[in-house]
């Protein structure tokens, strides 16, 4: 019974392995999955929800402290009565209740820079959450776009080897009918080898490079995905004018989240300096309190202990008062918190340029590479095209013996490399231009 029972979970377990294999993957399904699974976002989801607690609680910073609080004493041998502080030489027990509130009227307004701070913090958490969605977004459509073209280069692999095995059948064929020696059959299956090594190779490439996929997915209980078919047939192109570095940085500063996120965090440091500016004004507070106790000492005039639902009305009492605080001489520690949050306010400011001079240099670089991509494209095309005909031309010509399998393989190598080189140019420049979209503020991803 025990057997069948682990057979029936192997085979759950790999049933599971497979139907996430066989499952095919689009690049927005494997973004979606990335983001609903990656640990680390999960983290800054984490920090979002903290920060909006912190929000909160500054909020209800402003409601009143109220405190109850009661104490049963027993006092035994020479003691003050706590009734009428006279000296006693007698065992007895008293018990006291308490109840007191302060509220804040005036302090400098910190509390209300504090609730401005920790709002701004927040919203900068957000806003860095949203920028590390974006971040995972673009790795997994990089690692997506890998795989793509490890399965370009393999296809082409096993086109090399397809037609380097038609030519192995055709000298054998031809040794056969004693128009070539057997030489040639050992030069044509050594080029065969050659490419059924660049076969594997490839493999192991595209392997590689779905496994990377897969990490960033964070996909368990599997070590294979299939993805969306289909490659680039044309590098989709813009118009040149709509390429503007200047244009691209405008548009990417209005939504960016990195950079509302550090506009954010200047915001508070702000509200920060001000909040520590409030301790060195006065502050005014209003408390007041309700007591009452039992006391075994009061006695009644026939020196019976007075019951305790009398006592508890007879010793009520009542206070409220005015409590002003004037800081004078703390050891200089108000002024230099304001120095350490001014300090964090230049920080906070610089980090802001610097996020806007990152910004700029990527898009600069972005915008320039396409302009370059643009070319590359045009050339490695009608690279490919003309080394195309080149190998056709040598197949012929290898096939009436008027040239050797070496310079076969030479024309063939090099159509092989004129694919390869065609293959990564389209894939980088879709990724170049949907990182442009990206910036120009257009959807690229579709997400859940």
């Amino acid at each position: 019974m025990k057997i069948k029972i682990t057979i029936a979970l192997l085979f759950l377990i790999l049933s599971g392995t497979n139907m996430s294999a066989q499952q095919v993957w689009s690049l927005d399904d494997c973004v979606n999955y990335a983001i609903e699974h990656n640990l680390f976002l999960k983290d800054f989801k984490y920090a979002t929800e903290s920060d909006e607690e912190t929000f909160k609680q500054s909020k209800r910073s402003l409601l009143p402290n109220l405190s109850a609080n009661t104490s049963y004493t027993i006092n035994q041998g020479r003691t003050i009565d706590p009734n009428d502080n006279s000296i006693v030489n007698s065992d007895f027990f008293s018990n006291d209740y308490n109840l007191q509130a302060q509220i804040d009227v005036f302090r400098g307004f910190q509390k209300i820079n504090v609730i401005k701070a920790s709002k701004l913090a927040y919203k900068a958490t957000q806003e860095e959450t949203l920028q590390q969605k974006y971040l995972l977004s673009f790795r997994v459509m990089k690692a997506f776009y890998d795989i793509k073209f490890f399965e370009g280069l393999l296809a082409i692999s096993l086109e090399q080897e397809a037609l380097s095995q038609n030519n192995v059948d055709l000298v054998n064929r031809q040794i056969e009918l004693g128009l070539k020696a057997g030489a040639d059959k050992y030069e044509a299956e050594s080029l065969l080898l050659r490419d059924q090594l660049n076969v594997t190779q490839s493999k192991n490439q595209l392997a590689a490079a779905k496994l990377s996929l897969i990490q960033e997915m964070n996909l368990e209980n599997t070590s294979d995905i299939n993805i969306q078919a289909g490659l680039v047939e044309k590098f989709r192109e813009t118009n040149p004018q709509e390429i503007i570095t200047n244009a691209i940085y405008e548009e990417a500063m209005g939504f960016l989240p990195i950079i509302k996120a550090q506009e954010l965090r200047t915001l508070s440091a702000q509200k920060d300096i001000s909040a520590a500016r409030g301790n060195l004004y006065p502050s005014l507070s209003l408390f007041g309190g309700y007591g009452t106790g039992y006391f075994e000492t009061i006695k009644d005039s026939l020196g019976m202990t007075i019951p305790f639902r009398n006592q508890f009305q007879d010793n009520a009492a009542g206070f409220v008062g005015v409590a002003l605080n004037i800081p004078i001489l703390n050891g200089w520690s108000f002024r230099s918190r304001i120095k350490q949050q001014k300090i964090a306010l230049d920080r906070a400011e610089n980090n802001l340029d610097l996020q806007e001079q990152e910004l700029f240099q990527t898009i600069q670089q972005l915008v320039q590479e396409y302009n370059s991509l643009l070319v590359e494209y045009d050339q490695s095309f009608q690279n490919m095209e003309a080394q195309n005909l080149a190998f056709t031309i040598a197949q012929k010509r290898y096939d009436k013996g008027m040239i050797s399998a070496l310079d076969l393989f030479t024309a063939k190598n090099l159509f092989a490399i004129s694919q390869n080189e065609n293959l990564q140019v389209r894939l980088r420049a879709e990724i170049n231009k949907s990182t442009l979209d990206f910036y120009r503020g257009l959807p690229v991803f579709n997400y859940n």
